[in-house]
C-alpha cells in the first residue's frame, strides 16, 4: 500500500507561485497514476490535476489550465504540483491520491484521463493547506 505525504503550502499573496510536493513511500511509484485534488472552504473536493504512471499524459482542470505544472520524478518516488499566479481561489486544503495502473493494460486504459469522476483513487494523503491572502 502505498503512504502519501504532501508538503509546501502555507501563506501565499495574490500572484504568487508554490510548488507542493507529493512524496510517495511503500510502492514503486511508475504503477501508480497520481492525481491532485484540493477542497476550498465550504466546496466539494475538486480534482486540479494528474498525471498517468507512465508519466505521458497529464491532465488538468478548466480553473488551474496554464497556471499548475504537474510533474512526476520516479527515482525520488516524487510528484510536484507547481502553482503560479494564485489567486483567492485557489485557497483550499490540497490531497495527493494515488491510483494503481498494471503495466499490462491496455495504453488506452493507463492513459485516459485520470480525473474523470470515475477514475477511484484508493490512496490519499493527510494534505497540505494553501492559502492566497494578502
Amino acid at each position: 500500500q502505498p503512504q502519501l505525504v504532501e508538503s509546501g503550502g502555507g501563506l501565499v499573496e495574490p500572484g504568487g507561485s508554490m510548488r507542493l510536493s507529493c512524496a510517495v513511500s511503500g510502492v514503486t511509484l511508475d504503477l501508480y497514476t497520481i492525481g491532485w485534488f484540493r477542497r476550498a472552504p465550504g466546496k466539494d473536493r475538486e480534482g486540479i490535476s494528474c498525471v498517468t504512471s507512465t508519466g505521458d499524459s497529464t491532465y488538468y482542470a478548466d480553473s488551474v489550465k496554464d497556471r499548475f505544472t504537474i510533474s512526476r520524478d520516479n527515482a525520488k518516488n516524487m510528484v510536484y504540483l507547481q502553482m503560479t499566479g494564485l489567486a483567492s481561489e485557489d485557497t483550499g486544503t490540497y490531497y495527493c491520491a494515488a491510483e494503481f495502473r498494471n503495466p499490462r493494460w491496455p495504453r488506452g486504459m493507463l492513459e485516459r484521463n485520470c480525473l474523470e469522476i470515475s477514475y477511484n483513487y484508493d490512496h490519499w494523503g493527510q494534505g497540505t493547506q494553501v492559502t492566497v491572502s494578502s
